[in-house]
């Protein structure tokens, strides 16, 4: 792959009230973390978990406040954009076609302490989104927000041009998810980068280390074209 394969690009300024939609799936740390900084960034965001309705509902109330929590068939009604952000152990959970014409952003990263052996997803060449792709094949999956545990992510997150702004990649088969994820990414406060196809969500993932590197988009596209 050669740098002129990724970009950095400027997302549209503004969006309509649908592109401002955002379904979380997950309401575990990164998930209520992601949905508190989407409602900053002036997301409609719902967000659904695995336990009883009440108990996700005070979860969102206390640590996301202004999303609302939703069963997962409602936070997939609710927005073409939905973020996948359960423990990667549990994907396969979820019906086949429960995100059919959606963009999937995928922000799971497989840890085997946490995860357990998962002989597919420890040999998967091209990433472990290739294997979320497979198993929600009507999806349009992009590989995204998954570079930072939730900490930093949260004390990462900047405005528009500040000098120490971080990036983020976006990898995926379908430039027009891509772009819109690249929209959510900036509008997160975070640079948004371009990687290219969905192979490339690989690079993208952390090695294991209790605190993730951080990159600016010089170093992510270098990163990606090694």
């Amino acid at each position: 792959m050669t740098a002129a394969a990724i970009e950095r690009h400027e997302p549209p300024a503004s969006a309509s009230q649908h592109d401002l939609r955002l379904g979380i799936v997950g309401a575990g740390k990164f998930g209520t973390t992601l949905a508190r900084a989407a409602v900053t960034a002036g997301y409609d965001v719902a967000i659904s978990g695995s336990g009883p309705m009440d108990d996700i509902a005070l979860t969102v109330a206390v640590l996301a406040p202004g999303a609302h929590a939703a069963t997962t068939a409602e936070v997939v009604r609710h927005a073409e954009l939905i973020v996948l952000a359960v423990p990667t152990h549990r994907f396969r959970e979820l019906p086949r076609d429960l995100f059919a014409g959606k963009i999937l952003l995928d922000a799971m990263n497989y840890w085997q302490p946490i995860d357990g052996n998962d002989p597919e997803l420890t040999a998967a060449a091209d990433g472990t989104s290739r294997i979320v792709q497979e198993r929600f094949p009507t999806a349009r999956v992009v590989k995204s927000l998954n570079q930072l545990g939730y900490h930093q992510f949260d004390e990462n997150r900047r405005s528009k041009r500040a000098p120490d702004r971080i990036a983020i990649g976006a990898a995926g088969d379908d430039p027009g998810a891509v772009r819109k994820v690249m929209r959510l990414v900036d509008r997160l406060g975070f640079d948004p980068v371009d990687a290219g196809p969905l192979k490339n969500g690989l690079p993208l993932e952390p090695d294991g280390s209790p605190v993730a590197a951080t990159y600016s988009v010089e170093e992510l596209v270098a990163r990606l074209v090694a």
